[in-house]
């Protein structure tokens, strides 16, 4: 269930206060984000920022696509293996 318009998207306020920093530096490498909750805004479009899986950092690169969606969606925390079957053996 999305979030009520009325409250407008969540990011979180030292995520927002990076993305500020970097627009205004110019720059296009945000290092290190545990936000995954956070919604991606149009300020973040053309950024790459490191999103935590729960192991490692993933680059993410910010596209228009992606403006209304968590950043959590392009971070898998798992990784799939394969599935079973007479093929798996191999």
């Amino acid at each position: 269930m999305p979030r009520s318009l009325k409250k407008g998207p969540y990011i979180a306020p030292a995520l927002q206060k990076r993305v500020t920093r970097a627009r205004a530096a110019g720059t296009t490498v945000i290092e290190k984000s545990w936000e995954r909750s956070s919604t991606i805004l149009p300020d973040m479009v053309g950024l790459t920022i490191g999103v935590h899986n729960g192991k490692d950092f993933v680059k993410v690169l910010i596209t228009e696509e992606m403006v209304g969606q968590k950043l959590g969606e392009f971070s898998h925390p798992t990784k799939f293996k394969q599935h079973g079957g007479r093929a798996a053996g191999k």
